[in-house]
């Protein structure tokens, strides 16, 4: 019976290793860049992964980003972005307190010709999504942010169900033909559906409104859900398209890819896609920059 029983758990075993290894391979790929089109825009965004001062030399304490934050420049770099979308830029226990942001301080000193958008004072803005733009391609005009929350304009409310808090930033600029394009940087929580669910139709609702008035939208960043979620199909309806992310984007810090993508970038009508996104899934140097990959794409704004 024992003898039986082991058979069993070994044969389970080896079942659910040979599913996690196809679907690595199902979702793996590192794929290229290709040359940016000629007047093109392009986008991408990172969730860069939250650092604790005084988490001892893990991954994610200050030792830890140390190792990873020349290999996430060089991921910048790599990119090239004209717009480039940041969540969980954030270093506790500074953060909301000081203003203290190692993240965005280093790729701001590393990389001139980028400012920042959607940053401020923490008193007054929660600036842990920042996006980094080049100043030669587009000029900032606005910013804001509101939070996923019964109280969506009072800085640093709870979610819906008493998580912590969570926001969109949202930046709108101008490019240098004149035409403007609001994005919006959001990141959904990952335990909660019902979290994700009213935090989408909340971001569905302020931006409606932005579309209908004729500014292009990009909505861009981690929403924790894969392609056909009801999470999407809530900010579909404010007239959003999902640009098709083929794999994953999260992999554990260690380059497995077990399920579809939850980093996204979607556009409304005024924004055309040149191509499919592009998920770079490799490691710059020795050191992964972060457990979700840059995801990537070229637009074109085209105006209401």
């Amino acid at each position: 019976m024992i003898a039986r029983l082991l058979k069993t758990l070994g044969g389970l075993a080896l079942a659910l290793l040979l599913l996690a290894c196809g679907s690595h391979i199902v979702n793996s790929g590192d794929e290229s860049l290709p040359p940016r089109p000629e007047g093109a825009l392009r986008v991408a965004t990172l969730n860069v992964h939250y650092i604790v001062q005084s988490a001892g030399d893990g991954p994610w304490s200050e030792q830890g980003w140390h190792r990873r934050k020349a290999p996430l420049d060089a991921a910048f770099k790599a990119i090239g972005a004209d717009l480039f979308a940041l969540q969980e830029s954030e270093t506790f226990p500074a953060t909301n307190r000081d203003g203290t942001n190692l993240t965005l301080d280093y790729l701001l000193q590393r990389n001139p010709g980028v400012a920042a958008a959607a940053t401020g004072d923490p008193a007054d803005f929660p600036s842990t999504q920042p996006m980094l733009y080049r100043t030669d391609r587009l000029t900032l005009l606005d910013q804001g942010w509101f939070f996923f929350s019964e109280t969506p304009d009072v800085i640093y409310s709870r979610t819906f169900d008493g998580s912590w808090p969570a926001f969109a930033s949202w930046a709108e600029f101008q490019d240098a033909t004149g035409q403007r394009v609001r994005v919006v940087n959001v990141h959904f929580e990952y335990r909660s559906r019902s979290n994700r669910r009213l935090s989408a139709a909340l971001v569905r609702d302020r931006i409606a409104p932005v579309i209908d008035a004729g500014t292009p939208v990009l909505l861009v960043g981690d929403i924790n859900a894969m392609h056909g979620a009801a999470t999407m199909d809530q900010l579909e309806q404010a007239g959003l398209s999902f640009l098709h992310v083929d794999g994953a984007t999260y992999h554990f810090n260690r380059g497995i890819n077990l399920f579809g993508a939850i980093d996204h970038i979607a556009h409304s009508a005024g924004i055309v896609p040149l191509g499919d996104p592009v998920v770079l899934r490799r490691r710059f140097g020795d050191t992964w920059p972060s457990d979700h990959y840059p995801v990537a794409a070229d637009l074109r704004l085209t105006g209401p």
